[in-house]
């Protein structure tokens, strides 16, 4: 049994309920065609008027949110190349410090090998010197080969002979190990110009890239001195991006009270008509509607997976942890809204939160009444006080109001209480 028969009063009397909330009463119907006319273009503007205040709202705080979520990526993105750069410069340093002390031990060296090669200057002056003592000495004897040979002839027996070609072998390696010790001297300045030489050049080799190191240093510093600039930039960013998220959260939580209130007083008028339709049932001695299970009394509205089931989660847009007070059916914009079961609309209105709404009362199970809730829809097939069948379309899949996309988001009152929709399929 349904609770709204479809007879001409009873239309007029939903088109008049559904008019009173959209302006927000509470109190019964108005009688009068015209101001009931009146009252509904008042409510009309009002709903104009709020729609643009309250979908900016909504949009406000959706982009104000990823300006928050983009600073911080901004900012985590800013703080790697922060650590990155610290990272190289801390390697540059130790490089740094590495060129140094071997640019230390290069001029050490050098410092060295020059010491080295002036000592080997004077001791070569020296043995020259020498040299040229000795070698003078043995010759103002006269020419040592000369006095060799006519040493020989002098001797008289070969004893004397053999003494005689050892004192010359004496002279004579004297004269050569002077000549031997000179040419040493001289090899062994040579190794030590050329040790100094070679210091040279590893000086300079070290200091020509110590100076390229200092450039790469000085780069380092300064992109340093950028990137905590940046970091700091975006820090700002992300304080000043969060305060107008939080000032929109404000103003969309207080857009939300009020959507729930307004639906908590059409809950409450499809209540009053629901016990107002069960005493005129009473008085004609009809059924009391149906009685038996619920599960397959209301069939699926759409053909769609869902995608968000009946409970508590935290809210796709906002982020608080809340009663998700319906189902959500993945279903692409434009599809058909079949009607859950046969009744009566009994209020079809836009709300910035939940979008095209539409209320159909589908009558009295087990002694309560259950009213489905069409959220989201892109437009309506059926209005206020029409009468559907099981099945027929009501209206369509859309994205409107405070949505992430094409969805059904379909909800089951129970005497105004939500409950999960799928024990009802």
């Amino acid at each position: 049994m349904r609770l709204f028969p479809r007879t001409a009063s009873q239309r007029l009397a939903a088109a008049t309920v559904a008019t009173a909330l959209a302006l927000g009463a509470v109190a019964v119907p108005l009688a009068n065609a015209g101001d009931l006319k009146n009252r509904h273009k008042h409510a009309e503007h009002q709903v104009s008027s709020a729609k643009q205040d309250l979908d900016e709202s909504s949009s406000a705080l959706v982009a104000a949110t990823r300006k928050v979520a983009a600073a911080k990526a901004l900012l985590a993105d800013a703080n790697a190349e922060l650590a990155d750069v610290r990272t190289r410069l801390a390697a540059a340093q130790v490089l740094d410090n590495q060129m140094q002390a071997k640019l230390v031990t290069a001029e050490q060296r050098l410092t060295d090998s020059r010491q080295q090669l002036t000592d080997g200057q004077a001791a070569l002056e020296l043995q020259r010197q020498h040299v040229t003592a000795t070698v003078t000495s043995i010759y103002e004897q006269g020419d040592p080969q000369l006095l060799a040979f006519a040493s020989m002839l002098n001797a008289e027996t070969p004893a004397d002979l053999t003494s005689r070609m050892q004192a010359t072998d004496v002279i004579v390696g004297r004269e050569t190990g002077a000549y031997d010790d000179l040419h040493a001297a001289e090899v062994l300045l040579q190794v030590r110009e050329n040790e100094v030489e070679s210091a040279k050049n590893d000086v300079a080799d070290q200091r020509r890239a110590a100076a390229a190191h200092l450039d790469t240093m000085r780069a380092l510093h300064e992109e340093t001195r950028q990137a905590k600039a940046k970091v700091r930039d975006l820090v700002d960013s992300r304080k000043a991006a969060a305060k107008q998220a939080w000032a929109a959260r404000r103003h969309d939580s207080q857009v939300l009270r009020q959507a729930k209130a307004k639906e908590h007083r059409i809950q409450q008028h499809i209540l009053a008509l629901a016990r107002r339709a069960a005493q005129r049932a009473a008085r004609r001695g009809a059924g009391a509607g149906y009685t038996g299970s619920s599960g397959g009394f209301l069939m699926r509205p759409v053909n769609g997976p869902v995608t968000s089931p009946f409970g508590w989660r935290i809210h796709p847009i906002y982020g608080y942890w809340g009663l998700h007070d319906g189902t959500d059916f993945g279903v692409s914009c434009g599809e058909g809204l079949w009607a859950a079961a046969g009744g009566t609309v009994v209020s079809e209105y836009y709300s910035s939160v939940y979008g095209n709404r539409l209320y159909l009362n589908v009558g009295t199970v087990n002694g309560k009444n259950v009213t489905v809730v069409y959220n989201h829809m892109s437009g309506y097939r059926s209005h206020t006080g029409d009468h559907v069948r099981r099945g027929e379309v009501v209206g369509y899949v859309g994205d409107t109001g405070w949505s992430t996309g094409c969805h059904l988001h379909f909800t089951v009152l129970v005497n105004g209480t939500a409950v999960d929709p799928m024990n009802w399929f």
